[in-house]
């Protein structure tokens, strides 16, 4: 795609027609969601700042690599329905989904309506409590943070969480993105097990073929941590097996067959011939490395026996620092891939341990990935593109260390090339990564105090973070004064308060997945003056460390000024059950709050006449698919109010894979209506004739949309849509809700 092909993004407005209503938004209520109220304009949706990644600087010696091309997103504005003659039904709140609109309109919009924080009734008489982030303020926000979260219940998780070590009960290790990694491996590490089949050192695989050894090429083995050595255990002998698919490619690379691969088949096989795997789907040729601009250097495909002696796929102290970026605009994927680093039971969930260059080598490895609802084995062979001798896209910062190029190279085939993973955000490989579902907040448009409340909650629930600065229109990865880049994808890998020259301090550690000098130079920032008010022993409890790795410290007021948008991946009560099959231990029940999800597939057929458009088509509107559901209000639910916490999600399929064939992605949206009954589709006479409880701001052409919005108790109707009619199109629709519910297809 030519750079004239990808600049700004367009923003459609209305056809005509009657005012459109916006949403409003009150106060929080207990679980992160919010009531709206009527607004007489409508505010739009915001434009996210997105990835379009000039690849790793590298070291000073090496080439600067060409700037990939910018992805474009458009916004549509749909037309409101016609005021209805009687009001529509009372009862129903309407929410404000967080949109996205290109920022060069934002002057033209109508006032915008600041959302308030879980804690606004104290906020408002407390210094700060509005927009600083020390004092009492801080102190307001904290509390009713764990107030919404979970109230008095909340003892038992915090109770667990204090117990870290080194830790003094407080909020330093409350706000941790380690925190819940360390509870886990505290309580699998007390538990009792006899690792039968690994060596409980190592982790080495008992009476495994040395395949180091037969194909000479070296290696080290894997160094587990104490969860990896149960995932493994658990995996080899059979007390854990994960429903897992093989990848089959929605496009198959020219000239190869799809298999449908199985990981432990294939590696059998090599290991009985003493030959090395070589993927017949994804091979080792130029086709998989892009589909349409080459690369400008010439590449060659080695093994990691070939590039260095010691190979090895994974640390122990593996850490965010194993993640550095290569020539690929894919800063978004590395994003995602930091903040696996810090949670060992997510980490071994997306990388088994059960392969190394060691044990049962035989150039075939295996990454799982979720994809549309369901995981994905996706198996791949050793083969890394290089160019003089160095691996060319991600690589570790110790260059023996390849589960990172690995990961990449099987995220690469799973949507068809490497080139295909230029430009993106965090939160699609997030949730690629988790199976959770992602939240945007644009923070020029959402109150301080709210986002604040909003990380404390997400990191006690064990959310992922990432966060971005708007593109420059007129500039790749435009750097800043400041230090930071503009249109480039970060990670938030923790939260802490220390005691600094203003009191009491909210921290925010990012890190930029460049790995480089290209950091933070502000307050808070490596080396800066207010380090002299931290002790030598609360910096290394914090592991400050001053050098040039991308990682930095600021602090809350600095990153809530300085960054746009936030993405918050949440985990499913799914999620939890799983990892604690995995592991063994109960981790749900040290959970104050778990969101229960639905899923559902669903298509746009033009064929079948399900390709209705958005509501400014009346005709053809209602015949999209319908989804009733049921929401309920349970005895133990944090909500004082009777009301639910609900975010819907919709999520188009296959659109990155198939760019090689000239498909993108469809500009999408949805609305939520108040139904009499959940088992019947509504007519277009009763879709049309009411404002949704809620929906999307804007339609856009990314691959899922968001919004979150609090209820009462009973049925509604989900009516996903595109823009346009006659777009075909499939898609998953997704509901978390922190009660229960019932979702089904209508038609």
């Amino acid at each position: 795609m030519s750079d004239d092909e990808y600049n700004e993004e367009e923003e459609y407005g209305d056809e005509g027609g009657d005012d459109q209503y916006g949403y409003d938004q009150d106060a929080e209520g207990g679980d992160g969601g919010y009531d709206g109220g009527d607004d007489d304009g409508y505010n739009g949706g915001d434009y996210r700042g997105y990835d379009y990644d000039q690849g790793d600087e590298g070291e000073q010696e090496e080439q600067e690599e060409p700037e990939p091309e910018e992805p474009e997103y458009d916004d549509y504005e749909e037309e409101p329905p016609e005021e209805p003659e009687e009001e529509p039904e009372a009862g129903y709140d309407e929410a404000e989904e967080r949109g996205y609109l290109n920022q060069e309109d934002d002057e033209d919009e109508g006032p915008i309506v600041e959302e308030q924080a879980v804690a606004a009734s104290t906020n408002a008489e407390e210094p700060g409590g509005g927009g600083g982030s020390g004092g009492a303020g801080f102190g307001s926000i904290v509390r009713g943070a764990l107030d919404g979260f979970g109230g008095s219940n909340f003892g038992d998780i915090m109770g667990s969480i204090s117990q870290i070590a080194g830790g003094q009960g407080g909020l330093t290790n409350i706000m941790s993105s380690g925190g819940m990694e360390s509870m886990v491996e505290r309580m699998i590490g007390s538990a009792a097990h006899r690792f039968l089949n690994i060596n409980p050192e190592t982790g080495a695989i008992l009476g495994a073929i040395a395949g180091d050894i037969i194909f000479n090429l070296g290696g080290r083995g894997n160094s587990l941590t104490t969860i990896g050595k149960v995932v493994l255990e658990n995996l080899i002998s059979g007390k854990y097996r994960r429903d897992v698919h093989p990848f089959v490619p929605p496009v198959p690379t020219p000239g190869a067959t799809t298999f449908g691969l199985n990981f432990e088949q294939e590696r059998q096989k090599c290991l009985q011939n003493k030959t090395l795997f070589e993927d017949p789907e994804f091979p080792a040729t130029d086709r998989s490395i892009y589909y349409k601009n080459a690369p400008d250097r010439d590449v060659e495909w080695k093994r990691p026996g070939q590039i260095v002696d010691d190979a090895q796929l994974i640390v122990g102290e593996k850490s965010r620092f194993d993640v550095k970026q290569g020539a690929l605009g894919d800063c978004w994927l590395l994003a995602a891939v930091a903040n696996l680093t810090l949670r060992d039971e997510l980490f071994y969930r997306v990388v088994p341990p059960d392969q190394s260059f060691t044990d049962n080598y035989a150039g075939i490895f295996h990454f799982q990935f979720w994809r549309y609802g369901k995981w994905i084995d996706v198996v791949i062979d050793d083969r890394l593109p290089t160019v003089n001798g160095r691996l060319y896209y991600m690589h570790s910062q110790s260059h023996n260390v390849f589960w990172s190029a690995l990961l990449e190279k099987a995220y690469a085939k799973l949507y068809g090339s490497y080139e295909n993973l230029e430009g993106g955000t965090t939160a699609e490989a997030l949730e690629d990564f988790t199976g959770g579902l992602t939240e945007f907040y644009n923070l020029r448009k959402t109150d301080k105090s709210t986002i604040l409340a909003m990380m404390i909650r997400g990191f006690q629930m064990g959310s992922l973070f990432g966060c971005s600065i708007d593109a420059d229109p007129h500039q790749k990865e435009a750097p800043l004064e400041n230090g930071l880049v503009r249109g480039h994808a970060y990670s938030i890998t923790a939260l802490h308060t220390v005691q600094g020259p203003h009191g009491e301090t909210p921290l925010i550690r990012i890190r930029n997945p460049w790995g480089n000098s290209k950091e933070w130079n502000g307050a808070w920032s490596d080396g800066s003056p207010e380090w002299n008010y931290i002790d030598s022993a609360k910096r290394e409890e914090l592991g400050v460390n001053f050098s040039n790795d991308g990682e930095f410290w600021m602090s809350f007021d600095d990153f809530y000024t300085n960054f746009m948008e936030m993405e918050v991946c949440n985990m499913s009560a799914a999620i939890m059950n799983e990892i604690s099959e995995m592991t063994g231990v109960e981790v749900s029940e040290h959970q104050a709050h778990r969101w229960e999800e639905k899923a559902e597939d669903g298509e746009w057929s033009t064929q079948r006449g399900t390709a209705g458009g958005c509501a400014n088509n009346p005709d053809s509107y209602a015949r999209n698919p319908q989804f009733g559901t049921y929401f309920v209000v349970t005895e133990d639910s944090v909500e004082q109010d009777g009301k639910c916490t609900v975010i819907v999600a919709v999520l188009q399929k296959y659109r990155r894979e198939m760019r090689t064939v000239g498909k993108d992605s469809l500009p999408i949206g949805f609305a939520v209506y108040p139904a009499e009954s959940a088992s019947q589709p509504a007519s277009a006479d009763y879709l049309l004739g009411r404002k949704p409880t809620a929906r999307t701001k804007v339609f856009i052409n990314m691959r899922e949309v968001t919004c979150r919005f609090r209820v009462p108790a009973g049925n509604y109707i989900i009516v996903p849509c595109t823009f346009e009619p006659g777009c075909d199109g499939e898609f998953l629709l997704r509901i978390y809700v922190n009660g229960k519910l019932q979702a089904s297809r209508l038609q």
